[in-house]
C-alpha cells in the first residue's frame, strides 16, 4: 500500500463548490461526476463525499447558495436610503448585473437542463422570486398583477441569457443594461 499523498491545502467545501459551479456551468449536469469534480481539484472522490452525500446534494447546495448571494445583493438594494424610484431601478439592474457579474452562478441557478435537477431550480429560486416580487410591488407606483411581475422577471432574465451567451460582462452592456431597465420602468 503507497502512502498517503500530501496536500498542498486542506480540501474545503468552498472549493468543492467553485470548482463544481463551473463544470456544472460549461459541461452540463449530466456530464460531470464526483470523480471529475474531485480530479479537478486534485483529491480522491472520497474526500469530497466528506462534505456531500452526492453529486445531487452538492448541486442543491450551489443552487442554495448562489441564490442566497442574490438574495443578499437584493437586500443591499433594498437597505438603500433612497426614494422608490431608484431603489426600483436598481433591483432590476442588480438582476441584471449579478447575472452577468457571476456567469456560472446564473447557469446554475436558471439555465441548467438536466431533468434531474429540474426539482433544485424551482424549489431554489421561490424565496428569491418571492422577495423580488415583493419589491416591485413595494417600490411600484402601480399595482402589479402576477402576471405583470413574471413579465418583467421574464425580461431580465432574457437580458441576462442573451448577454451570457455572447459572453458579455456587465461592464460591457451596462448602457444597454440601463436602457433596458428605464424601458421597464415605462410600464410599471
Amino acid at each position: 500500500m503507497s502512502p498517503r499523498k500530501a496536500v498542498k491545502h486542506e480540501l474545503t467545501r468552498e472549493m468543492i463548490l467553485n470548482v463544481a459551479r463551473k463544470l456544472f456551468a460549461t459541461e452540463g449536469y449530466s456530464h460531470v461526476s464526483m470523480r471529475k469534480i474531485a480530479k479537478e481539484l486534485d483529491y480522491s472522490h472520497g474526500a469530497l463525499y466528506y462534505h456531500f452525500q452526492n453529486k445531487a446534494a452538492l448541486f442543491l447546495a450551489l443552487v442554495k447558495e448562489d441564490f442566497s448571494l442574490l438574495d443578499e445583493k437584493f437586500h443591499e438594494v433594498m437597505k438603500r436610503n433612497v426614494d422608490d424610484d431608484e431603489k426600483l431601478q436598481s433591483v432590476l439592474l442588480t438582476f441584471i448585473e449579478f447575472g452577468l457579474t457571476y456567469p456560472n452562478h446564473y447557469e446554475v441557478m436558471f439555465l441548467t437542463k438536466d431533468k434531474e435537477v429540474k426539482f433544485y431550480q424551482h424549489s431554489g429560486p421561490e424565496e428569491s422570486y418571492k422577495r423580488f416580487a415583493e419589491a416591485l410591488s413595494t417600490l411600484s407606483k402601480t399595482k402589479l398583477s402576477l402576471r405583470e411581475t413574471w413579465s418583467i422577471f421574464l425580461s431580465l432574465h432574457g437580458f441576462v441569457a442573451h448577454h451570457s451567451y455572447c459572453e458579455q460582462s456587465f461592464e460591457e452592456v451596462k448602457d444597454m443594461a440601463k436602457a433596458h431597465v428605464m424601458f421597464l420602468l415605462k410600464k410599471i
